[in-house]
């Protein structure tokens, strides 16, 4: 507690001193804490991932044990708490969590199965493609500067879709530029024809370049559409989520569901301008500079421009080229 006036903080419980430890625990102990209010689980991961603190022996203790009390919650605070998690910058952190202690299994058991199928342990430091997903999202958001929830949502569901049924780098690149453009595939073809830069050889979502021409590449978009938005439609199905982790049935079985219909039709309509016709494009954002009031808010131009950014940069790294010709280097120099 402070005192503005005497500037003296009040510090009973040894808050001071987690601090300075980098530490998150609870006040009461963890378990009579998270049988009060399981929310408090979430938020305790949400504050370790947006702070980078790690979460003490006792309350991480708990988190798992207590782990499948968060179905007891309502769907609008499971997705208030998620979209704290993804939204406002800590997203990668968050998701790695999540994964950690179980959660992930529960809250997104469609990303916990990939997390799963590729070998990633409960620890792993490792990155994949859906990581480096969310670290690019993070890198354009923070606490006050959040994205809207149909964003993340959206990528979540490019994700699956690329990972169930892997496509060439270029069918992705003209994907998000046709998003981003407003569904004008023959600008994006053409423009995804002109790169000549290495893609991110590390995921297994993305094939080996092919020779496709124009023609094949806007089947592989079209197809790729597609496949994006009935992965939205599969997320929001009890079925499709409860046998989501069935090949794994060490894991906690749950059908949850707390994508709402209006969150649906929102993610829906940042892909629906791709498979429409030359004569009925959507419009498209002018200009690079980031509005992130009207993002926050939903404006769908805003957020087809941030999600083509965000994707495009993952398969694309900036930095690609000198990463690889650095690898290739300490390779034949045997490091």
């Amino acid at each position: 507690m402070l005192d503005p006036y005497a500037r003296i903080v009040y510090d009973y419980m040894g808050g001071i001193e987690d601090i300075r430890k980098a530490k998150v625990r609870t006040i009461n102990p963890a378990d009579i804490s998270f049988r009060e209010d399981c929310a408090r689980i979430l938020r305790a991961i949400r504050i370790a991932a947006r702070l980078g603190f790690n979460i003490s022996k006792e309350t991480a203790h708990f988190i798992k044990n207590l782990s499948c009390s968060i179905l007891r919650l309502d769907k609008s605070r499971l997705l208030m708490e998620i979209n704290y998690m993804l939204a406002y910058g800590s997203g990668e952190a968050s998701l790695r969590l999540l994964w950690k202690y179980g959660l992930l299994d529960i809250l997104l058991p469609f990303q916990a199965a990939y997390f799963a199928h590729h070998g990633f342990r409960r620890r792993d430091k490792r990155t994949n493609m859906l990581l480096s997903l969310f670290s690019n999202l993070d890198k354009l958001f923070a606490p006050n500067r959040p994205c809207h929830s149909s964003l993340w949502f959206g990528i979540l569901a490019l994700h699956k879709a690329l990972s169930d049924r892997p496509r060439d780098p270029l069918v992705v690149a003209a994907f998000s530029l046709a998003v981003h453009n407003g569904g004008n595939l023959l600008e994006a073809v053409k423009i995804a024809g002109m790169i000549n830069k290495p893609h991110d050889m590390r995921f297994p979502e993305l094939l080996d370049p092919s020779d496709m021409d124009a023609e094949a590449l806007v089947t592989g978009v079209n197809d790729l559409a597609e496949s994006v938005r009935g992965t939205l439609l599969q997320m929001t199905d009890e079925h499709f989520v409860s046998q989501a982790m069935a090949d794994y049935p060490q894991a906690p079985r749950s059908d949850l569901v707390f994508i709402p219909l209006g969150l649906y039709v929102k993610a829906f309509s940042i892909f629906e301008c791709v498979k429409r016709s030359a004569g009925k494009k959507s419009l498209s954002k002018q200009g690079m500079k980031i509005d992130y009031e009207a993002l926050a808010t939903g404006n769908i131009q805003e957020i087809r421009h941030v999600f083509a950014r965000i994707v495009f940069d993952t398969v694309f790294p900036l930095h690609q080229d000198q990463d690889q010709a650095l690898m290739s280097s300490r390779v034949s120099q045997g490091g």
